[in-house]
């Protein structure tokens, strides 16, 4: 979400759009910034409950001050780009654009709900990420819309010769993200796995992966952008394994814009997403299934591979985020005149 949140302000602007960012001091995105947030806060995945409330008071007094400054502000329209259930909370008179990233939660649905018919009020808008994952959100907000998400293209494709019987993981390393599955279909593929991303789930990483490293199955940290790219680029076969409702998954784009094909469990968007022609998707939820998934992506046609990611670009997501603000501010003008 910082990433969409980066690229979003980063398109506008380059639209010729003004951007004020409300969000942790010592965020730069080339715009001004409203920091609502302490720089050194930092919000952990998976604390105990009462560590939870604790950090949910925290960000819900942030979030509050940021609809505060921006209700007391002249913002043409807001765009609500956050898990925050406080935005939905409060009557700004200001039209506001809310993206969900995620399928419902629970402290969201609540408020929702309760809102009633102001899902539908003539101020607020809602976008999701997948069409996928608009389908459980109907349930409160019946007129969803669907932006997918894009990266550019240009800072992920790369040449790089694949290495025979390597296969990639990139991610959160989380449960939900199911790296142990990853690991277990590398195994009866007979593939090398190497892993990258932070660790989000500590516990979760000493019991359910460190155990299984070795010089097969490899950690390799969080990697920078340069590094991922060879990492992914040089593997036969990108492995995705949400055993969530994925509500669109980044990095099996980003593998598919490095024509590395994917073999993905059936979750959430990932048929949406892959299609035919960017990778495989496994028949169920199961290692087994994925290895069989990995074995016959690997050799698909890696330039198809990459045409499939060329239907997710940042230029086309940018360009329906500002189809949608312009209709919500009724500018008589639209997206193609002068933009202010």
């Amino acid at each position: 979400m910082e990433s969409h949140t980066a690229h979003l302000i980063t398109g506008l602007l380059g639209r010729g759009h003004e951007v004020t960012l409300f969000s942790k001091e010592g965020s730069v995105v080339g715009a001004p910034v409203v920091p609502v947030l302490e720089a050194g806060f930092l919000v952990q995945g998976y604390p105990e409950d009462e560590r939870t409330n604790h950090q949910h008071d925290i960000l819900d007094q942030a979030m509050e001050l940021a609809v505060r400054t921006v209700g007391e502000g002249s913002f043409d329209v807001v765009i609500n780009n956050s898990l925050s259930p406080i935005p939905h909370r409060f009557q700004l008179e200001v039209p506001t654009l809310h993206i969900f990233h995620t399928p419902p939660l629970p402290r969201l649905i609540e408020i929702l709900q309760h809102n009633g018919g102001r899902v539908s009020d003539h101020l607020n808008r809602y976008v999701t990420v997948s069409q996928a994952n608009a389908v459980p959100w109907r349930s409160c907000v019946p007129e969803i819309g669907v932006v997918h998400n894009g990266i550019d293209l240009h800072q992920w494709h790369h040449l790089s010769e694949p290495q025979k019987g390597v296969a990639a993981w990139t991610g959160r390393i989380a449960s939900e993200k199911g790296t142990h599955v990853a690991i277990q279909a590398a195994r009866e593929a007979s593939l090398k796995l190497r892993i990258a991303g932070p660790i989000h789930d500590r516990e979760y990483f000493r019991t359910m992966i460190e155990p299984h490293l070795d010089k097969d199955i490899t950690y390799l940290g969080h990697l920078d952008q340069p590094n991922l790219q060879h990492m992914i680029a040089s593997a036969e076969v990108f492995l995705s394994s949400p055993l969530w409702e994925e509500p669109f998954g980044l990095t099996t784009l980003e593998s598919m814009a490095c024509g590395t094909p994917v073999a993905a469990l059936p979750s959430g968007a990932m048929e949406e997403l892959i299609g035919t022609t960017g990778g495989v998707l496994a028949r169920n939820r199961d290692s087994n299934a994925l290895a069989v998934a990995a074995l016959r992506a690997r050799d698909m046609d890696r330039g198809q591979v990459f045409a499939r990611a060329e239907r997710f670009t940042l230029f086309e997501m940018i360009k329906g985020y500002e189809k949608i603000l312009y209709s919500m501010v009724s500018d008589p003008l639209g997206p193609d005149a002068g933009k202010q």
